[in-house]
């Protein structure tokens, strides 16, 4: 007899800091219902050459995407809404969000050309889908709209969090609803599914409201022109920050794609105070430079992003000079250090000053401390914790976490965990498909694909492109042609022509019957080149041949 079951399953953003991509299932095993929460992407590195976007992988819900009743969107950040335009249509399924986080989406499905089942809900909606009842609950955050979303269902309710902290003075949006919280609580929760970013962290994250503060000091005391990096996303800090020029008596100008869609996508939705404007960057440069603030994009040293490119004297609208000021209000990501510090060495060597949040108290997190996550569990009574979005440290500590908070137990998955939350205990039940898609220009492929290893392999040890032909007689018509990329000169001569005599040296030792073998003359061609350069030089490079037959 099939048992109806309720479960819980990420596929991204549980063992990493983003891809968030969640799904609840309710029913029978072989016919559960699903949801998914969140559809993410993160960024990429060093590690996959030519790829900058990479999204969980969805095969294991798309293979019974008949079932999947609708996709949930929690806020409007990358890591929870990037892969929106890339996955949702083979997902099928209706998307609903929040205003700003809609007009975020939008604009991403209209660049991509994608039409799609979406659909713009309130703040705190309320709406039923299948057997899951959810609930939207305020909540603040590093960006406007942030919802927990209150799920029911008949076999218990789940608190799913998603991105959140509890400021008590937000300059922008209200503040958490702790009333809905601690009712939704009281209704009974069975588990409850919550951020774990910042869970190493004792204390509070502290308010929106100190670094408005802050900043209007810390601006108000500067001579010269003032050039403000943050996070485009943070429209409470863009709203800060031009509170602090208006003190200063400063006019703002907004640098940077990502910053001017975001203002544009919160003046869409009357999130922007009325009285908060901007001028264009060509007017900005004929105002007095104590009277002008440029509030920039590329607080983690991206090197398109509008400071980098102040800071290499190619913008066509500004340039930075001795006496100005470069003020970092955001936190160093993990893994950007290096970025972020050759930028911030070029605008010291440009004559500027540069202050960061370990100078000046300019930056809060929009994650919750532990004094937060404290507070939550006491509002939500949960007997279940499943942290999520963080890393393997963050998961496991929020886990013994939340044991001294009184739940019954606590489990720190991994991405593929399959796990029951009822009825009956808190289990691992079994394990799917989970991986990566990179987004190789408009083409998606799958994590460790041939095109990615060949790029790595060549930023390791560059490539050697063979040209060879070879007569009905089966002798060399002419020279070999050596091209060579990423390989230094080894001595003894230019490295292509070495190589091209170790080429033709292997090809004399084949036997006349196997020199029209072209698997044969390939196979002693680049076995010769690979072991010359192995020999001489320690790496093994990319060899490819070209023959012609004449």
């Amino acid at each position: 007899m099939s048992v109806d079951e309720l479960v819980f399953l990420p596929l991204g953003g549980s063992g990493e800091i983003g891809m968030n991509m969640n799904l609840y299932g309710f029913g029978p095993a072989a016919s559960r219902q699903w949801i998914m929460i969140d559809c993410g992407v993160t960024f990429a590195d060093y590690r996959t050459p030519g790829i900058d976007v990479i999204t969980p992988d969805p095969s294991y819900i798309l293979e019974q995407k008949e079932n999947l009743l609708a996709l949930f969107l929690t806020h409007g950040h990358e890591d929870h809404i990037g892969a929106v335009a890339h996955l949702a249509a083979d997902l099928g399924c209706p998307v609903y969000a929040t205003p700003f986080t809609a007009q975020l989406v939008e604009g991403k499905l209209k660049e991509a050309d994608i039409d799609i089942d979406f659909r713009v809900i309130k703040m705190g909606a309320r709406l039923e889908v299948g057997p899951f009842d959810l609930e939207y609950v305020t909540l603040t955050h590093s960006i406007p709209e942030p919802s927990a979303i209150a799920i029911r269902t008949r076999l218990g309710n789940i608190l799913h969090t998603g991105d959140w902290k509890l400021d008590p003075s937000p300059t922008l949006g209200p503040v958490a609803d702790e009333d809905a919280l601690a009712a939704f609580g009281r209704e009974g929760v069975k588990a409850i599914i919550c951020d774990s970013t910042n869970i190493l962290s004792p204390g509070e994250s502290g308010s929106e409201q100190g670094v408005k503060d802050n900043l209007t000091e810390l601006i108000g005391a500067q001579t010269g022109r003032v050039f403000v990096a943050t996070f485009a996303s943070n429209v409470s800090r863009v709203v800060s920050i031009c509170r602090a020029a208006a003190a200063a008596d400063r006019s703002v100008c907004l640098m940077g794609r990502s910053m001017l869609r975001i203002v544009a996508a919160a003046q869409a939705v009357d999130l922007l105070p009325a009285d908060i404007g901007f001028v264009d960057p060509r007017e900005a440069g004929f105002i007095p430079r104590e009277h002008v603030l440029y509030l920039c994009t590329g607080s983690q040293g991206e090197p398109r992003a509008a400071l980098a490119r102040i800071a290499r004297d190619d913008h066509p609208d500004v340039t930075l000079n001795d006496g100005d000021t470069v003020i970092f209000s955001s936190k160093i990501i993990p893994g950007n250090e290096r970025e972020i510090f050759d930028l911030q060495n070029s605008l010291v060597e440009l004559g500027a000053r540069v202050i960061t949040e370990k100078d000046a108290d300019i930056h809060v997190s929009g994650h919750p401390n532990q004094d937060e996550v404290r507070r939550m569990y006491e509002w939500a009574q949960a007997e279940y914790a499943v942290p999520v979005h963080g890393e393997a440290r963050h998961l496991k500590f929020h886990a013994e976490f939340a044991r001294t908070l009184g739940v019954k137990d606590a489990y720190p998955p991994r991405n593929g965990d399959l796990i029951r939350l009822a009825p009956g205990q808190l289990e691992v039940i079994d394990e799917v498909p989970a991986g990566r898609l990179l987004l190789d220009g408009s083409r998606l492929i799958p994590d460790g694909a041939a095109p990615v290893r060949e790029r790595r392999k060549l930023s390791y040890a560059g490539i050697i492109s063979l040209a060879l032909a070879i007569d009905a007689a089966g002798r060399l018509a002419d020279d070999v042609v050596v091209h060579a990329i990423g390989i230094p000169e080894l001595g003894g001569g230019d490295v292509t022509d070495r190589l091209a005599d170790v080429a033709e040296a292997a090809f004399a030792t084949l036997p006349k019957g196997r020199r029209n073998q072209e698997d044969s003359v390939e196979a002693a061609i680049r076995r010769s080149v690979r072991a010359f350069l192995l020999d001489n030089w320690g790496k093994r490079p990319i060899v490819t041949l070209s023959i012609m037959w004449v």
